[in-house]
């Protein structure tokens, strides 16, 4: 395994509660009849985890199985539905999992070495646009020795290969309900996870039991969870004051996350918990567009867009100005874009139009989605507007949709100018360069530049101190400045808003920010 020293103390998901609240009891309380009800505003745009990059991963996490997964408190990748895993050469170049015994999917398939291989060559063979076949890049081949001995032959190094793996992205399915030439399309799971799907109502609900059938590290503390999926933050926090959910992840607005804590009286019986996060927002431009393809209409927005008042006015401290697409808190965090733009200037960005031979205002479309980021969103892209048109330089229009129609658009190049979020699927700067470069970048815009993925991603790749690759990732944001392709704007931090009988919420988010539901428990009553 790689990446400790620096992991620990980088991108450890440090808790704090913030409103004060009864104390936790033992893990070993009662779970009897514990059911929990957790409200979101990011619904699963997809059931089968060969097409999941994105938020549905929430879901995978508590009813799939990886080979290797993040148990609470774990920042390095461990067994789970392997018995152990490691590489077998000096070069991180074939990585050897065997498989624990007796483990069996829900419908009661065997959960063999094929069943491995044909979960994770499926995603690779359907090669979804958006989807997680990006992360495979330096997968060439799956062998399978016996049932329970699979080997990944890399095409290339990779020390990250482990907590590619540990993704659900990654997630073992049963090759009887999972054809290996489509996506499984009946709205229904099968998987080994801590839990079973019920019952799934697209956009409203998931229902979640235990699987009787489970074996792996999660100990689960409650009986069954309904997730709930809000289409906005105010109706998800109003039935979190009613009882009619247990807590909230994902999705409150600034604006609640600081009433939450702050107007105690009006929210008497809930606590907020704050958990350091990695998740980042940013700008995508459409080289293709003919405005923002010209370099010069880039650079000027970047030399007008204020951070500073943007995270004031819109996130109220909940959010932090980002000037590099490697956040802090992980190793190779710089601040390239303020080195090279310094603070917002209309006259800097004027002659930087002007000298591009560009005199009148640039008409530009801003496109972001509404029910995947928070409610947040649309005073965020009012606020960016707003700037850009302060400047006299820019006259924006703003547009929106619902997140699947949205990612169906940006995955078609149908966008100018396109908010997305990224919440890593790994704490190390790699997953916050490589996905979005290279001819399958995540953005759904193709991002070739030679000497990030032929040069300075594999040596990095090299080194399982990932303490040591700093220089590569400082190379690689310089580049991602002179381009401007993507303009990072803010990194988050992660709210957790539940009711103070709610225990576990401090140990539920592992190191991908995903919840792992199990953690989650109502105390005994005093």
């Amino acid at each position: 395994m790689f990446y400790r020293a620096s992991l620990q103390a980088s991108a450890a998901l440090a808790s704090l509660s913030l409103l004060a609240g009864c104390g936790l009891l033992s893990d070993n309380s009662s779970e009897t009849d514990q059911h929990i009800a957790v409200g979101t505003t990011s619904s699963p745009s997809t059931l089968d985890p060969a097409a999941a990059w994105d938020g549905s991963w929430e879901l995978m996490r508590n009813v799939f199985q990886t080979l290797v997964s993040f148990p609470t408190g774990s920042t390095s990748p461990e067994p789970d539905a392997a018995e152990s895993c490691r590489f077998t050469d000096a070069t991180s170049m074939a990585y050897r999992c065997t498989l624990r015994s007796g483990l069996k999917f829900s419908n009661g398939e065997k959960i063999d070495a094929e069943a491995v291989k044909h979960s994770i060559d499926r995603i690779v063979k359907l090669k979804v646009k958006g989807g997680p076949a990006g992360l495979l890049g330096s997968l060439d081949r799956v062998e399978t020795k016996g049932d329970d001995t699979v080997v990944f032959h890399l095409r290339k190094a990779d020390a990250t290969f482990p907590f590619i793996l540990a993704t659900p992205a990654m997630s073992l399915v049963p090759p009887g309900e999972y054809p290996a030439d489509r996506l499984r399309d009946d709205g229904k799971v099968t998987g080994s996870g801590p839990y079973v799907l019920k019952a799934y109502e697209p956009g409203s609900k998931a229902e979640l039991a235990k699987n009787p059938d489970y074996k792996g590290f999660a100990h689960r503390k409650n009986t069954s969870v309904t997730i709930r999926y809000f289409d906005g933050s105010a109706p998800m926090v109003a039935a979190l004051k009613k009882k009619e959910i247990d807590a909230t992840y994902r999705g409150l607005t600034a604006e609640e996350v600081v009433s939450l804590e702050d107007n105690k009286s009006d929210n008497e019986g809930l606590q907020v918990i704050e958990t350091v996060g990695a998740d980042i927002r940013f700008l995508v431009f459409n080289p293709a567009d003919p405005a923002s393809g010209k370099l010069a209409v880039r650079r000027a927005i970047a030399q007008l867009v204020n951070r500073d008042e943007l995270v004031a006015k819109v996130y109220q401290g909940t959010a932090e100005p980002l000037y590099s697409m490697v956040p802090k808190g992980i190793a190779g965090h710089t601040t390239s874009f303020f080195d090279s733009f310094g603070d917002p200037d209309t006259g800097k960005a004027r002659q930087i139009l002007s000298s591009a031979g560009i005199d009148e205002p640039v008409e530009m479309t801003f496109w972001f989605t509404t029910d995947r980021y928070g409610s947040s969103t649309a005073p965020e892209f009012a606020e960016l507007k707003r700037q850009l048109e302060a400047s006299g330089l820019f006259k924006i229009t703003l547009k929106s949709a619902p997140w699947k129609t949205f990612q169906e658009g940006f995955t078609k190049g149908d966008y100018p100018v396109f908010g997305r979020g990224w919440f890593p699927d790994f704490p190390d700067p790699d997953n916050f360069i490589a996905p979005f470069v290279g001819k399958d970048s995540v953005t759904g815009t193709p991002y070739v530049t030679k000497e990030i993925t032929q040069d300075l991603l594999p040596s990095s790749r090299q080194e399982s101190d990932r303490g040591a690759v700093a220089k590569q990732f400082r190379r690689a944001q310089e580049i991602l400045v002179d381009d401007v392709r993507l303009l990072p704007l803010w990194q988050g931090k992660l709210y957790v808003a539940a009711g103070e009988d709610i225990g576990g919420s401090e140990r539920a988010l592992d190191p991908q920010t995903v919840m792992q539901m199990w953690e989650l428990y109502r105390k005994a009553s005093w």
